[in-house]
């Protein structure tokens, strides 16, 4: 495979991401919307802790793991900012 091969297939991936992650942040709206009712708290902590266990369990190429990990931490960083956006 070529190098312009390679990055074809990662922007196929790339694309597929972006539409994973609209359609998670489509439900993180869905969580602002109920814990604005409920007025329960952005960050918890134990939800995170399943998220990363679980995350960290599917990587099946164990030397990905930390990065895997690692991206999902910045990814729920990010909705608890959007969280915190918007449910003032």
């Amino acid at each position: 495979m070529t190098l312009e091969e390679i990055r074809q297939e990662i922007d196929q991936v790339d694309d597929a991401i972006v539409a994973l992650l609209e359609q998670r942040m489509n439900l993180v709206g869905q969580v602002v919307a109920l814990k604005k009712l409920t007025g329960t708290a952005v960050l918890d902590s134990k939800r995170e802790d399943v998220i990363f266990a679980r995350v960290a369990d599917k990587v099946k190429n164990k030397d990905y793991k930390e990065t895997v990990v690692a991206t999902f931490s910045d990814i729920l960083k990010r909705s608890r900012e959007f969280q915190n956006q918007n449910i003032s």
